[in-house]
């Protein structure tokens, strides 16, 4: 009885200690690595989208591009590239994470040699810059943004595996089993004690079922609480990370395809296209709770200068008014109204996931040291009341 006891202890406190350190390590992987990865992610896709928008916009003022177009350009291509830094960092060696990292730098290089050679045809007012610029923008869109969503994507299934590999998984429904049998055990015994021994009560024994249900209810508290909250950073965190992204990246998109179009001089109508294929899609997604409820109305007004500008260059001819109408600071403000509200709304996810991640690691590492402690008390208070009676009947 004594061995039974001791070793359903032992086992109990070695599979408390180890659901405790899984789900610390997998909750602390989640924060510090997988959803940061995300946030990379999604900063490499925005700002390679931004980018081309920013650059097929400054081609159209012809000449000298506008200061801030030309600073806000090279700030993308910065925080791209700082991103692309971090990535690498948090992808391991040899994954296909890893490898869409290594494609996107190395295709950013050609990309901005490219956009250079544009602008300086376009400065000199030679038309081939707009091949240069297509050039740019079709390497973008059909390799650089590719890799970018296909590491996005990897990120989010990162932190998908990651919400299983924090909530303990398989280790806790065994330890759960052990801490039930551990109960059964120790009532067996104290039943059997108490009809052979005709003693009512064996204290040690008593209190080492105590100390075994506060174990199992402060075990189930922790992780109860850590499940909990990992559900809050889901559904209001990664998840709408993602939707936010989505939606900023299908915005910027349809910006640069609008000036791709102006720039190409209607030798190619596939901006266009994807401009209207974008547009439902769009719509739907800036329907989402956390976007303030202007921000449908603000893109409404926003297509509609679009079609302005569309109707300005086809049906009127009158290229330089479209131009105008494109670039000017009513149509931008539309636009950046959408995208502001856009990354306004994912920066406060991205801090919302943060603070139920925080929550949830909490008291997981405590249980991992005392789980075990309280298990090792448990088998000495088995031992004394089983060795009490030992010495009694000798």
């Amino acid at each position: 009885m004594l061995a039974a006891l001791i070793a359903l202890g032992l086992l109990t406190g070695l599979l408390a200690g180890v659901t405790g350190q899984q789900a610390a390590a997998g909750t602390t992987d989640l924060g510090n690595r997988a959803q940061p990865l995300l946030a990379e992610a999604e900063t490499i896709y925005a700002n390679l989208a931004d980018a081309d928008t920013t650059a097929a916009q400054a081609f159209l003022a012809g000449g000298l591009e506008p200061a801030a177009l030309t600073e806000r350009y090279n700030d993308d291509l910065t925080r791209a590239t700082t991103a692309l830094t971090e990535a690498a960092r948090l992808t391991p060696e040899g994954s296909a994470a890893a490898g869409s990292v290594q494609a996107i730098s190395t295709g950013l290089a050609r990309y901005t040699a490219l956009v250079a050679t544009a602008r300086a045809d376009n400065r000199q007012g030679l038309p081939v810059g707009s091949s240069y610029l297509s050039s740019a923008s079709e390497l973008n869109r059909t390799a650089l943004l590719p890799e970018a969503k296909n590491l996005f994507d990897l990120a989010q299934r990162e932190v998908r595996d990651g919400y299983t590999g924090a909530a303990g998984g398989w280790w806790s429904g065994f330890f759960a089993l052990l801490l039930v049998a551990l109960l059964g055990a120790l009532w067996l015994a104290q039943r059997y004690l108490s009809r052979h021994t005709h003693r009512t009560f064996n204290v040690p024994l008593l209190a080492a079922t105590v100390l075994t249900l506060i174990l199992g209810l402060g075990t189930a508290t922790v992780l109860l609480t850590q499940n909990q909250h990992l559900d809050r950073a889901a559904d209001t965190g990664s998840t709408p990370v993602v939707q936010l992204a989505e939606a900023r990246i299908l915005a910027l998109q349809e910006r640069g395809d609008e000036a791709l179009t102006l720039a190409m001089h209607g030798s190619s109508d596939e901006p266009e296209k994807r401009w209207q294929a974008a547009n439902p899609q769009l719509k739907a997604a800036l329907n989402n709770s956390y976007l303030p409820s202007s921000t449908p109305g603000s893109y409404q007004e926003y297509a509609a200068a679009h079609e302005q500008i569309r109707k300005l260059d086809g049906q009127d001819g009158n290229y330089d008014g479209a131009v105008e109408l494109a670039i000017g600071t009513d149509t931008t403000g539309k636009f950046e109204q959408v995208t502001a509200d856009l990354t306004k709304a994912l920066d406060e996810r991205k801090i919302a996931f943060t603070a139920e991640i925080d929550k949830a690691g909490r008291g997981l590492t405590a249980l991992a040291i005392l789980g075990p402690l309280a298990a090792l008390a448990i088998c000495a208070l088995a031992f004394a009341g089983i060795r009490t009676r030992l010495e009694e009947y000798r």
